[in-house]
């Protein structure tokens, strides 16, 4: 296996524009590393150049201690599962699997030991005479994977691979990726848009937005002290409230005043955000740190607020509620048996030591 290494990479298509700007990112010796954002963001144009796929505009990325800049696909030592699958449909599972070592002009023995021992380790040796129309979606993308895996190579990257799959067959099959990883001990760079995949999946996970990289961390890193609003917004689900107002002082106090309602601030906090006084700020709470006062015993009360609930959604182990301030919507996650009656106002209370502030104009975090 091998160190991946990304110094100042870009990839510029004609007419300037920028699919990826300037990325410098390491990926440890058998790190799971996960390239996650949203649809147009660089990610699989980041994967594809790694891969030798798509031609470096800018910088250098080396595989071990190889520069690839101009090294063909098929010399990278890497094996790339895509999100399409791409067998060959006239092909048996066992032949589409030995196809690449066959090319490779490999010793017939040595494919039937690493066909079966792949197949083995995937769950699929019962298969390997059928084609792939005989199959599920899941399997198919298993043999994808087993295809890759008897290449035996130094990096294995991941395309949105599970993108075509049902919810359930994505979650089995995420799982026994993750498997997978802790099997064979093996560098991993897997891309997909789905932050839940990101978050479970990966030992570190890149960020990235604009052809350009936000933050990379391990994924609790990243959702408990996100770099900056996009950061924030983009991990967790369901995804971070925003809310928009002021920084006021009263009696030495800091509060965050949003018109509607008003919330003491933390006196940790106050060193970071005094500068902020009398200025526009936004203010960004999870929806796991707004609590239903009926359950919270000896609530603070600057920082109990009163909203009306909107629509209720239980979804068995919790509830969203959704509620209106009458400046801002938000989404509080509460207990399964906690369902407040629609229409109704309610009292919330606010951790306010998990809250997040970011400035207003440049979006970066302030605490």
């Amino acid at each position: 296996m091998a160190q991946v290494s990304l110094q100042n990479v870009c990839k510029i298509y004609a007419g300037g524009i920028r699919a990826v700007n300037n990325i410098s990112l390491g990926i440890e010796n058998k790190e799971f590393m996960v390239l996650v954002g949203p649809s147009g963001c660089g990610k699989s144009t980041t994967l594809r150049m790694i891969a030798g796929l798509e031609e470096i505009s800018e910088g250098n990325i080396y595989i071990g201690d190889r520069k690839v800049n101009r090294i063909p696909a098929k010399d990278r030592d890497i094996a790339m599962v895509f999100q399409n699958y791409s067998l060959y449909p006239h092909m048996s599972l066992f032949e589409n699997m030995a196809f690449g070592l066959k090319l490779r002009k490999y010793p017939k023995n040595e494919i039937i030991e690493r066909v079966n021992e792949a197949a083995e380790i995937l769950g699929i040796k019962h298969l390997l005479d059928r084609k792939p129309k005989e199959i599920s979606g899941g399997e198919r993308q298993r043999v994808a994977v087993g295809r890759a895996i008897v290449r035996k190579p130094m990096v294995f990257l991941f395309d949105e691979p599970l993108s075509n799959l049902d919810a359930k067959k994505r979650v089995e099959m995420r799982t026994e990726i993750n498997k997978l990883h802790i099997r064979l001990q093996t560098t991993i760079i897997y891309v997909t848009h789905d932050q839940v995949e990101a978050m479970t999946m990966g030992d570190r996970i890149a960020v990235m937005e604009k052809g350009i990289l936000q933050q990379c961390a391990d994924p609790i890193s990243v959702y408990d002290h996100p770099k900056n609003k996009f950061v924030a917004g983009f991990i967790g689900s369901p995804p971070i409230n925003f809310l928009y107002g002021k920084i006021v002082k009263k009696e030495g106090r800091l509060y965050f005043d949003e018109g509607k309602l008003k919330v003491k601030l933390v006196e940790d906090m106050y060193k970071k955000i005094t500068p902020y006084v009398g200025k526009e700020i936004t203010l960004g709470i999870r929806p796991e740190d707004v609590y239903d006062k009926l359950f919270v015993s000896e609530a603070p009360p600057e920082n109990v607020v009163r909203v009306n609930c909107e629509v209720v959604e239980p979804l068995g182990s919790e509830v969203y509620i959704h509620l209106n301030t009458g400046k801002h919507t938000f989404v509080a996650r509460v207990g399964a048996h906690n369902k407040p009656a629609v229409n109704q106002d309610m009292d919330l209370v606010f951790d306010m030591s998990k809250v997040h502030f970011f400035d207003k104009d440049t979006e970066e975090t302030i605490v």
